[in-house]
């Protein structure tokens, strides 16, 4: 394999979103329509090419696609699948082994859209952290106040982090994500204005980012199901929320 990401659109249309993620990614572009054969044969004879795709359309035109194509969750290239509003991100193949699971967040990242994951490894670990930030944050600081969040539970137990797209680029957010290997899920500004579930509005958040807090709401928005067990607790510039999924038996109560 000799490029990292390989960004295939399947229609025309959404070239423009296609660079736009070729860009941020750092991948190779592909024009399919420009070939002038079938897409599936042009992707099937294409596909080890990369170590991994990310393909703009349907997911049942990329499921068809892939027939055939997987040979080993070990060395199979990875597969994101955008659809053309860049509404989801789902991880189609090789989500854990493969990286795709971490790609459908950066791709998510990039456009705005909601990473889907599925696999077991993930889904299993039941806590989702909100963080907020003052600007210029450590590691450190943002490792002691979810440490102090968690209090006896553990990092292992958790899923994601959410932030609010105003922090998306903080390097001490990013730097602790990075070290826990724990995906950052950005949750765009006019998401929270529109479901702001707090329990207590933050005078000095309302003012600085115009709204009534941020690691709650993101939390809850990035866990819809789950419930908050411990709202916001503040340390030393960072704000952290954490929320539990439901067990199995409360889950699809309404």
């Amino acid at each position: 394999m000799t490029e990292a990401v390989g960004i295939w659109p399947i229609r025309r249309e959404t070239l423009a979103l296609a660079e736009h993620l070729t860009g941020g990614l750092g991948g190779t572009l592909f024009r399919p329509w420009e070939a002038g054969t079938p897409q599936r044969g042009a992707f099937g004879a294409a596909f080890a090419s990369v170590r991994a795709w990310v393909m703009i359309g349907a997911v049942g035109i990329a499921t068809r696609f892939v027939a055939g194509l997987p040979r080993s969750k070990h060395t199979d290239p990875a597969v994101v699948v955008l659809d053309d509003a860049a509404r989801f991100a789902v991880a189609l193949l090789g989500g854990h082994e493969g990286g795709g699971n971490a790609l459908a967040y950066r791709v998510a990242r990039l456009t705005g859209a909601v990473p889907v994951i599925t696999t077991a490894t993930e889904t299993v670990k039941p806590l989702t952290l909100g963080i907020g930030a003052r600007r210029g944050v450590s590691l450190e600081q943002v490792e002691n106040a979810v440490l102090h969040a968690l209090a006896a539970r553990n990092l292992t137990e958790v899923r994601e982090v959410a932030t609010v797209d105003l922090k998306a680029n903080e390097a001490g957010l990013l730097a602790f994500c990075e070290q826990y290997a724990l995906p950052l899920r950005v949750v765009a500004a006019q998401d929270i204005a529109a479901r702001p579930w707090v329990t207590a509005a933050s005078e000095w958040v309302q003012q600085s980012v115009g709204l009534p807090g941020v690691c709650e709401p993101c939390a809850l928005i990035a866990s819809p199901r789950g419930r908050l067990i411990v709202p916001k607790t503040a340390l030393n510039g960072v704000t952290v929320a954490v929320v539990e999924d439901r067990a199995e038996d409360e889950r699809w109560q309404p």
